[in-house]
């Protein structure tokens, strides 16, 4: 196992146990994040997404990863996401492709790929299905989590 796959094997059991100083721990104070809800974040905001992500989990969640392949630069894992969308309490299970870029053993780059469509129309139910596929609907879920990032960076006193 290369250095960077143990960051990533890390990281995701970080995730697993909802230990959200872990995962920082394998950011670069620079990390930027991309996703299809959160959109772009950069610095201390991707730590505060998962750190409100986890604890709006309630310990609800249940993180598969697998297909843990790194080099000295680039990195990607596979993994399953099991939890109930905070806002609906539906059952989502996602998958999730994610691709990282490493930079002196910490992750500098972190984008995480999913079927946004598939994702909304399990968190939204039928608003979901009838909705999901537009760029409408996609714009709103963007605006809503980051809504809800401000509100949770707001609570914490955070930069």
């Amino acid at each position: 196992m290369t250095e960077n796959e143990k960051i990533l094997t890390k990281f995701y059991s970080a995730i697993a146990n909802a230990d959200s100083p872990t995962m920082c721990n394998c950011y670069d104070s620079s990390i930027q994040f991309r996703d299809p809800v959160f959109g772009l974040l950069k610095g201390n905001n991707v730590c505060l997404m998962w750190k409100m992500l986890l604890e709006k989990s309630k310990g609800n969640i249940t993180i598969k990863f697998s297909a843990v392949k790194a080099d000295d630069y680039i990195g990607s894992v596979q993994f399953i996401a099991t939890y109930n969308f905070s806002k609906t309490n539906r059952k989502v299970v996602n998958r999730i492709q994610a691709q990282f870029q490493f930079k002196d053993g910490l992750i500098i780059k972190h984008t995480d790929d999913f079927d946004i469509f598939k994702w909304s129309k399990q968190a939204f139910g039928i608003t979901g299905y009838l909705l999901g596929w537009t760029g409408f609907f996609h714009k709103k879920i963007q605006e809503q989590a980051l809504l809800s990032l401000k509100k949770y960076k707001e609570t914490q006193h955070a930069d």
